[in-house]
């Protein structure tokens, strides 16, 4: 993690980790830490949401992204208790559509994870509405050996870069 902040240090300006208010457990919001992939003025909108995404990646931001490797500071969320291995990936505060849908389905209930079943299944390239019912189907089959099949698929897709447009 020191080679990372290091390198992200030396390649952009500003701060090394990017702290983002996202949505956890009952719709309580928390400030959780990445490195930073973007640019410092990046709109604080999902990725998907921006015109050009690539203009605001920073020289090793693709890379970060692709390998999840910008993921890493989210270990620290986990040890706060903030976060889990396994859970539907934590919403921004400002993904209303989101929160509502998961609000509605009982998934605000469970811990976010730094990887989940939405994740093994089309990461960035999911609709929201498909990322919400394999969110639920999470909800339904949660279990250690699941959470176990979930990180295993997750090392595998990380592996491949697959699932990551931006």
């Amino acid at each position: 993690m020191g080679l990372i902040a290091g390198w992200v240090k030396f390649t952009s300006k500003g701060p090394v980790l990017y702290w983002s208010d996202r949505i956890g457990r009952d719709n309580e919001i928390f400030r959780m830490p990445k490195f930073r992939s973007m640019q410092i003025d990046t709109p604080a909108v999902a990725t998907h949401l921006l015109d050009d995404p690539d203009k605001y990646l920073t020289p090793i931001g693709r890379f970060l992204r692709r390998t999840s490797l910008d993921e890493l500071p989210q270990l620290w969320s986990i040890i706060k208790g903030d976060m889990s291995f396994v859970g539907p990936r934590p919403a921004l505060f400002n993904q209303d559509d989101l929160i509502a849908l998961r609000s509605q389905h009982g998934i605000h209930r469970l811990p976010p994870g730094l990887t989940g079943w939405a994740q093994v299944n089309g990461r960035d390239e999911l609709p929201i509405p498909q990322k919400v019912k394999l969110d639920e189907e999470y909800l339904q089959r949660k279990s250690f050996g699941f959470d176990l099949y979930v990180i295993w698929l997750t090392f595998l897709k990380v592996i491949r870069g697959e699932g990551v447009s931006h």
